[in-house]
């Protein structure tokens, strides 16, 4: 992203990441991550934590393909859980929850096996479905002996889509893996809708716009206070959303390298190939949030910028400061910012109020 020099060399080569909670916002930094929430009396409510330096400023974080699992962590990880603990200071029933533990691996376990089956699994078995139905794929054949010893290729009794001959790599593979990436795309989309048209999603949509600016305003070298960042734009190169749809489009492709195998097989390869899938999509994004001085970069990831606008919605300058807390928090783990500027700030009277239902 172009960046306007206003601060020291040294500061802006960490990308800084976070996503919306219930009534506040998770940011991430190199050090450690910090959620802050707006409880139902007006008060913003703190966690941080640090990171592993193994994690996140070792080996693997410098490892082109292998950091993109960096992301799925976050998402999966630190998201999760993070974004159950914004639902008990939400509710006004704040715990002491740890972030680790048997009970944080189960979550972030369970949630894996629930997105996979969701994004991956379900798409496939509708593609491999579909493609049966438009005569894509061929049912196997069983090879029988008759009367004269002769061996005969003859149909199964009963009809299984999932019982097809392998495809080879050639146009009727690519076009089933095409009709998979469409159906993960429609997953997404649907998903995102009905849950944007909620109450409680539409707030969390506007956290996420709060995010995504709050972000764009330090990167571009403004200074941090709601009325500044309430100008920057809401969409982000590198969020999230744009980063599953990069997904979706890496899968088709890499997919299409292998054909398809028999559908145990294939099934497999879908959940071997997640890590490769994240790896490739994170360096594409990494790559055009780099160089977005250029025009065909720009027009290439219009498609990013265009889907987030179902993820975000304009924030309210009390969400906004929700936003910055968070991410001053981030910044003085790294020694950006002094403690003074990263003081929580006392409840206005009308913060509580903004917590009502729209």
């Amino acid at each position: 992203m172009q960046q306007a020099n206003k601060r020291e060399a040294g500061e802006l080569k960490f990308s800084y990441g976070g996503q919306a909670v219930i009534e506040g916002v998770m940011m991430r930094g190199a050090h450690s991550m910090a959620v802050a929430v707006r409880n139902p009396k007006g008060e913003i409510v703190i966690h941080e934590q640090p990171l592993s330096a193994r994690l996140y400023r070792g080996r693997i974080a410098k490892t082109p393909f292998l950091r993109g699992l960096i992301g799925l962590w976050d998402a999966l990880g630190l998201g999760i859980r993070a974004l159950m603990w914004s639902a008990d200071v939400a509710l006004d029933e704040e715990e002491n929850i740890s972030f680790n533990g048997p009970i944080g691996w189960a979550t972030v376990a369970i949630s894996l096996l629930i997105g996979v089956g969701i994004f991956f699994l379900l798409p496939t078995t509708a593609a491999t479905g579909i493609g049966s139905l438009l005569g894509l794929s061929a049912s196997s054949q069983e090879i029988v002996v008759d009367a004269d010893g002769n061996e005969v290729l003859v149909a199964p009794e009963s009809s299984n889509f999932l019982a097809y001959e392998a495809l080879p790599i050639g146009l009727d593979a690519f076009l089933i893996n095409l009709i998979e990436g469409v159906v993960q795309l429609t997953i997404l989309v649907v998903y995102i809708w009905f849950v944007g048209r909620t109450n409680d999603g539409r707030r969390i949509f506007a956290y996420h716009g709060a995010e995504h600016k709050t972000i764009n305003a330090y990167e571009a070298g403004d200074e941090l206070r709601p009325e500044v960042v309430s100008g920057h734009a809401i969409e982000h190169p590198r969020c999230g959303t744009a980063f599953l749809l990069t997904v979706v489009f890496v899968s088709v492709m890499l997919f299409s390298l292998i054909g398809r195998p028999p559908f145990a097989l294939l099934i497999l390869s879908r959940v071997i190939f997640i890590p490769i899938v994240a790896g490739v999509a994170y360096e594409f994004l990494k790559y055009t949030a780099s160089n977005l001085d250029k025009p065909w970069i720009r027009f290439m990831i219009q498609p990013n910028l265009a889907l987030q606008h179902l993820t975000t919605n304009e924030p309210s300058l009390d969400m906004i400061e929700v936003a910055i807390v968070s991410f001053k928090r981030v910044l003085l783990s790294e020694g950006i910012v002094q403690e003074e500027e990263a003081e929580i700030p006392k409840p206005r009277p009308e913060s509580a109020t903004s917590l009502l239902p729209e």
